[in-house]
């Protein structure tokens, strides 16, 4: 479980910094194409003459049908010269605008760029539902993507944690073994190398040197006891002779 949290929490993590840096380029490319469509309708006015300006306003605004892209023109005393709405009160350069400004019914959101042409306020609003459905679609991938990496990080940590309980279970029945006297009993290694495979290693190196002490303390035993047949033989025949004649009233001498 500690495996699939981290790995989950960093692929949150990771995937965050993705998100957050993906919605800041679609938000630069978005404002990028107001500015840009903002500079080539502006582009159009020509000294003390709106005719050209009015008609281009007028024309793009007839093309977005669907109110993606919203057009004003405003002269400096306030009049409404061209476009789709009045844009009052609206700071030069970006700001988010309301529909209620618009005059439109809908949910969606709209980016504005307003600046001055010749003394008249152009405004250039831009629907944002298009980069909140991109940023939507991420985050339903992310979030489904998300749940597969804990899934497989479920997964991966239980076969992880089994792999290791595997060889620690080898580890505790091979000292059941050596504590029941079986001193032949090794720890099995998998020979990858790693931590516990280390561990295992000096284990068997100290079982190594407590079977050669075992067989050592075998052999100093067996060596005593040879020596000492001869002698308990003899006291043996001894004895053997000197209870009868104790018992017989007799003398026993060696």
């Amino acid at each position: 479980m500690t495996f699939a949290f981290l790995f989950v929490l960093a692929f949150i993590v990771s995937g965050g910094i993705v998100y957050r840096l993906m919605s800041l380029d679609l938000a630069d490319r978005l404002d990028e194409s107001i500015r840009e469509t903002y500079s080539v309708v502006a582009a159009t006015y020509g000294a003390n003459d709106l005719d050209d300006l009015i008609a281009t306003v007028d024309s793009h605004s007839k093309i977005s049908t669907k109110k993606e892209q919203l057009y004003s023109l405003t002269g400096s005393n306030g009049k409404h010269l061209a476009g789709y709405f009045i844009a009052t009160a609206l700071p030069e350069g970006f700001s988010i605008v309301s529909t209620q400004t618009l005059e439109i019914t809908s949910d969606a959101r709209y980016r504005a760029y307003s600046g001055l042409v010749g003394g008249n306020n152009l405004t250039i609003v831009f629907s944002l539902p298009e980069t909140e459905e991109l940023e939507t679609i991420v985050l339903m991938s992310f979030g489904w993507g998300t749940l597969i990496v804990r899934g497989l990080a479920v997964i991966g940590g239980a076969l992880l944690a089994s792999r290791v309980q595997r060889r620690l279970d080898g580890i505790a029945a091979t000292m059941v073994d050596v504590s029941h006297g079986r001193l032949s009993a090794r720890i099995p290694l998998t020979g990858n190398g790693d931590d516990i495979d280390v561990v295992s290693g000096q284990g068997n190196a100290a079982l190594d040197r407590l079977s050669a002490l075992v067989d050592g303390m075998k052999q100093v035993s067996t060596n005593i006891a040879h020596n000492l047949k001869t002698p308990l033989n003899r006291l043996q025949m001894i004895l053997g002779t000197a209870i009868p004649k104790a018992e017989q009233g007799q003398a026993v001498t060696e």
